[in-house]
């Protein structure tokens, strides 16, 4: 018997850092398709720097900046994200990725958004700048 055998096989090979390679199994759409904005990264940030204040790791904001090697007022920018209503911060970590074009959403939107301490009146500005959330 001199059949022939063909076999498919669907695989990705994805680039890694320094121009390496490295075969993965299943369809290249394993991998989101477009970039996480830049508010839901430094909105990630801010969530994981008041982690480390909290567990004691980090003493303060300005050793957190120096270790960041940014300024005290950047850092400042950043934390106060923390002040945002849950959901508002729930609802900037799961923005939308972006294909192409700007961001929907500015960090600056958000950082005024925060500099008001009630949650409800964020709510109402988020809401105004095309921000989605559910309410309770």
């Amino acid at each position: 018997m001199t059949g022939k055998l063909t076999v498919s096989r669907k695989f990705h090979i994805a680039r890694e850092g320094l121009g390496r390679k490295r075969f993965r199994e299943g369809e290249e759409a394993a991998k989101p398709a477009g970039r996480v904005q830049r508010v839901s990264r430094v909105m990630a940030l801010a969530i994981q720097c008041d982690q480390l204040i909290r567990d004691g790791v980090i003493k303060n904001q300005s050793e957190l900046a120096h270790y960041a090697q940014v300024t005290t007022a950047r850092m400042t920018h950043i934390m106060w994200l923390t002040n945002l209503a849950p959901e508002i911060q729930e609802a900037i970590l799961f923005l939308p990725r972006v294909e192409s074009g700007p961001d929907t959403i500015k960090e600056i939107e958000v950082r005024r958004i925060a500099r008001v301490l009630d949650w409800g009146v964020q709510r109402g500005r988020w809401e105004r700048i095309g921000g989605l959330v559910s309410t309770p």
